[in-house]
C-alpha cells in the first residue's frame, strides 16, 4: 500500500507541476507556483481542515470529512497507509469514521479511483493547454 500510495502521489504531483509549467510563461514563476501548490496540499489544507473542525465542532461532520479528504491526495494516501498499518485506533473518532469508509473494499476502490482522477485531470488539462499554445 505504501508503494502504491507513493507512486500515485509522485505521478499526481508531476501532473500538477506539468500543469503549473504549462500555465505560466516564466520558468521561475512556474517553479514557485508548483512549490506553493505542494505547500498548500501538504500543510495549509490540513490547517484549514482543522480550523473548520474546531469552528463547527457542535455539528456532525463525518460525511463532510470524507468529502474534504477526497480534495487532498496527500491526506488520502496518508489515510490509506494508516488504515493498512492498522493504527486507525490511534486516530480516535475520526479514525473510526475513516475505517468505516476507507477500510472497506469499496472505499479502497473509490479512493484509488479518486487518486486516478487526480492524475488524469491535471495531466489532461496541461496537455490540452499545451496543444492549444502558440509556440
Amino acid at each position: 500500500m505504501m508503494l502504491a500510495a507513493g507512486l500515485f502521489l509522485s505521478v499526481i504531483f508531476v501532473a500538477i507541476a506539468m500543469l503549473a509549467a504549462v500555465k505560466t510563461r516564466d520558468k521561475a514563476k512556474g517553479i514557485g507556483v508548483a512549490i506553493l501548490l505542494w505547500l498548500y496540499f501538504s500543510i495549509i489544507f490540513d490547517g484549514l481542515i482543522l480550523f473548520i473542525l474546531f469552528q463547527f465542532a457542535d455539528y456532525p461532520l463525518e460525511k463532510a470529512m470524507i468529502g474534504l479528504t477526497v480534495l487532498n491526495p496527500i491526506d488520502l494516501g496518508r489515510i490509506l497507509i494508516l488504515l493498512k498499518m492498522d493504527v486507525s485506533a490511534l486516530m480516535g473518532y475520526t479514525g473510526a469514521i475513516f475505517k468505516d469508509f476507507f477500510g472497506t473494499q469499496a472505499g479502497q476502490v473509490a479512493s484509488f479511483v479518486v487518486l486516478l482522477v487526480w492524475i488524469v485531470m491535471p495531466a489532461w488539462l496541461s496537455l490540452r493547454k499545451f496543444n492549444r499554445k502558440d509556440l
